[in-house]
């Protein structure tokens, strides 16, 4: 009897120590990961004025990145899954850093493109291993909510990073414009940090001496538990996964709200700077707004998710509410605030949607499967981060309009809302 009644007080402690000895940790490197990545979009504010570059370059130097993204996906999240974690996810970080500040003494088009494609080699792995790196310590009930926790920086990043790029735009320090001390300074952290990460983060529970031996013998008993289950109700070979209709479906879709979602990264900072002709200081808080409110959202649907165990609808829904955003958005060409009101519709669609999605890849495949379909799905699904960005800048620069580039996006939205509804319910439990 007292094994029993003791059992759940030993859950509790190991899931609460767990999740408050990595979340907040891994939040921050995402946090600096989604700041290197998209720092472009406020950058874009001089950086044209000052070498020449058009829409067109902005567009292409932004969405290469992805091109260099797509590489080491898939044997980067198996290296996470087979290998040490912590030494990839470190190295990762030093590499992105260096790169990052190298942005800063680019000249011309073809550095700007050398370097980005580069910086997308780096972080290749970062989030496809962090997911599969959860799944080491996270059970399936607490999945989604560790992936919101997780996921939270892409909004986190934009409410931090755009203000403080803002301000960093006015500096003029020894001769160097604010753009190029933007990248100087954002790639500092990522080099710290990522010295930090080789300490800090365990690879494995039975590796971790900040858990009981109690608290680490659960923890690693529940997760055999369910690895266990999902070997016995499909096999998880890597080839099968790459087959699997769901998996398929998953990538399509991703690739879909990776395109819309860095399409507004990227560009959202431009599009408030001609709708309200403000200083860079006032667009870089504007452009926070949308993802403050994302925030909140992302935390309620991925515990809400977690709660019913549901995936499907709880990625669905925030998705047509991205198409019905942006679809307005670029209709009613309306004033500042509308613009802005409609555009925190949009972001709250595409950050709420993120937790119920990852939650799915790995609750249906186990071990290596599960890697290689997270590096997949997040490999082919970030190249929609190249289609989105360029599409949006090159259609802008040919029609002088962001319209026909955000009714692009609406179509994206609707087709990976379908796509969200069209996966198998299975493997999900409250």
């Amino acid at each position: 009897m007292a094994g029993t009644t003791a059992l759940p007080e030993i859950a509790q402690s190991a899931r609460h120590r767990i999740a408050w000895r990595l979340l907040p940790f891994l939040l921050v490197l995402f946090i600096v990961a989604f700041i290197d990545r998209t720092n472009i979009g406020m950058a874009a504010l001089q950086m044209p004025g000052e070498l020449g570059f058009d829409e067109r370059v902005i567009g292409l130097g932004s969405g290469i990145f992805f091109l260099g993204y797509f590489v080491l996906q898939i044997p980067g999240a198996l290296m996470v899954e087979l290998r040490s974690a912590r030494r990839i996810i470190s190295f990762m970080m030093i590499s992105w850093g260096v790169i990052t500040i190298f942005t800063a003494a680019i000249r011309t088009a073809p550095q700007f493109y050398l370097l980005r494609l580069l910086l997308g080699a780096a972080e290749a792995a970062f989030f496809p291993g962090i997911v599969v790196y959860l799944t080491h310590w996270f059970t399936a009930r607490d999945r989604a909510k560790a992936l919101a926790n997780f996921i939270a920086a892409i909004p986190v990043s934009f409410v931090i990073g755009t203000p403080l790029a803002g301000w960093i735009l006015g500096f003029h320090w020894l001769g160097l414009s604010g753009w190029r001390w933007l990248f100087i300074l954002e790639g500092i952290p990522a080099i710290v940090i990522g010295i930090i990460t080789i300490f800090y983060l365990t690879d494995w529970p039975h590796q971790a001496s900040w858990l009981s031996a109690q608290e680490s013998a659960w923890i690693a008993g529940e997760l055999e538990r369910e690895k266990a289950a999902k070997q016995a109700d499909r096999s998880s070979s890597i080839t099968q996964a790459f087959k699997d209709r769901d998996v398929i479906l998953l990538t399509v879709l991703y690739f879909f709200l990776v395109a819309g979602n860095y399409a507004l990264a990227f560009w959202l900072p431009t599009i408030l700077k001609r709708s309200s002709g403000g200083s860079n200081l006032r667009v870089s808080l504007l452009t926070a707004i949308p993802y403050l409110v994302a925030l909140v959202a992302m935390q309620l649907n991925g515990w809400h998710s977690d709660y019913t165990g549901e995936r499907r609808w709880h990625t669905a829904v925030p998705l047509l509410l991205c198409g019905i955003g942006l679809l307005l958005a670029g209709l009613l060409n309306p004033k500042l605030w509308f613009t802005v009101g409609l555009f925190t519709l949009v972001a709250c669609g595409i950050e709420a949607s993120l937790p119920a999605f990852w939650a799915m890849p790995t609750a249906v495949l186990s071990d290596a499967a599960a890697a290689a379909s997270v590096g997949l799905i997040n490999a082919v699904g970030n190249l929609g981060g190249f289609v989105g960005p360029f599409a949006l800048g090159y259609l802008s620069s040919r029609t002088h309009s962001f319209t026909p580039g955000l009714m692009l996006l609406v179509v994206g939205y609707l087709v990976a809302a379908w796509l969200a509804l069209a996966v198998r319910a299975r493997g999900q439990a409250p």
